[in-house]
């Protein structure tokens, strides 16, 4: 990456902190699997004056859903469980669902499957103002209610519950981004025998060596947990605090609910592991997380036309979706610079990456501000990357 890359860089990140956009961030970018760049600017207190560092732990929220989705294909690889075995198989929760059609609910046609939940064409949903949205909203309330106290909701118990609420659609006849991760979570657990966050450590996070990856953090380590932040009504930054999805934002205890779809926090270079495992074909520094074949799998869409117009009309033009996944199917259509083949995923508060095999480049950018997703920053960012470093 060459140096007027680099300012232009870090020019957009001090722009953005500077006029309060965010409070700070860092980016790591690889190319074949080497660092080519990193930087940090900014605050991961604002109060107490403490920067963003290389170390910082940032929580990932749906950036925890590859993850889940790579914990899965370990399984399906090993036989344990396939794609069309109905969810209904693990959690008894799922038997007997309904769909809200209109108002009124009718059963389903077939049961959701474990395909549905990576691909999102479960009909499961997060909160909204249909029956769907509903139920689920009253489901996270409640686990949010427990989340602190002496009974607090466990990952398979409510799963169960989400099981019983309406689904927004017919298994497999659309695409909405819900919670489908997060069952998919659950039926880890069920099929490995193991807590889900237990399979991850041993599996993943161990073998890996991602150190500070997890869904909660001991003591020791809280000091680095960057803070997140919201816009204010005059322009600025406040502190943000509240619990969200289930998930304890002081991540200071280990959880009952181990969310599947939102609850890791992690480090850039411990992300930057996993990203490099998946474009190692499974792989890395000798140990070997999946199989080529699988990780080919994992890595591609798999919706057909009707989910893909749901899918387009919520997220940009030219990616497609699969295994918790966006991939880039049509780089003219997509409005950002970008890779054919390229995926990845990011979080509500802003976690972003993208893996892209035809030009070797992972690009990772990590912050802390709520309800940001896929903000205009990223996609700058990733238009200053792309530029200089695929040619």
């Amino acid at each position: 990456m060459d140096k007027v890359a680099r300012n232009q860089v870090e020019k957009a990140l001090r722009k953005s902190i500077d006029n309060q956009d965010i409070a700070g961030a860092n980016i790591l970018i690889l190319k074949k699997g080497e660092e080519i760049f990193y930087h940090e600017d900014g605050y991961a207190d604002i109060d107490a004056g403490i920067p963003i560092k290389r170390d910082s732990i940032f929580r990932l929220y749906s950036m925890t859903k590859p993850v889940t989705a790579a914990a899965a294909m370990i399984l399906v690889e090993r036989g344990e469980m396939e794609l069309h075995e109905p969810v209904s198989q693990f959690l008894d929760g799922f038997k007997h669902q309904v769909v809200d059609r209109n108002g009124n609910l009718e059963p389903v046609d077939r049961d959701v499957t474990l395909h549905d939940l990576l691909a999102m064409t479960s009909g499961l949903v997060y909160g909204g103002e249909d029956r769907a949205g509903k139920d689920t909203n009253s489901l996270f309330e409640e686990i949010d209610r427990r989340l602190l106290g002496d009974s607090p909701m466990g990952t398979v118990e409510a799963m169960n519950e989400l099981g019983q609420c309406a689904l927004a659609f017919q298994p497999g006849t659309s695409w909405q981004y819900g919670t489908s991760a997060d069952v998919l979570g659950a039926v880890i657990e069920v099929v490995s025998g193991q807590r889900f966050g237990e399979f991850l450590e041993k599996e993943l996070f161990d073998p890996l060596k991602m150190k500070d990856t997890g869904f909660w953090l001991p003591e020791e380590k809280r000091s680095r947990l960057v803070k997140a932040y919201a816009d204010t009504e005059d322009g600025g930054l406040e502190l943000y605090t509240g619990n969200h999805l289930g998930i304890v934002h002081q991540m200071d205890r280990n959880p009952a609910f181990e969310s599947g779809g939102a609850g890791l926090v992690s480090t850039v270079d411990d992300y930057a592991r996993f990203a490099k495992m998946l474009m190692n074909q499974g792989t890395l520094d000798g140990a070997q997380i999946l199989r080529p074949k699988t990780v080919n799998y994992l890595t591609s869409a798999t919706l057909h036309p009707n989910q893909q117009k749901s899918f387009e009309l919520w997220q940009s033009q030219g990616y497609s979706y699969g295994n918790l996944m966006r991939v880039l199917t049509n780089p003219s259509q997509s409005g950002t610079l970008g890779s054919l083949g390229e995926y990845g995923w990011n979080g509500w508060l802003g976690c972003y990456f993208i893996n892209c095999p035809n030009n070797d480049l992972t690009f990772l950018f990590m912050m802390q501000k709520k309800d940001a997703g896929t903000t205009t920053l990223s996609r700058k960012l990733r238009n200053i990357v792309f530029s200089s470093c695929c040619q």
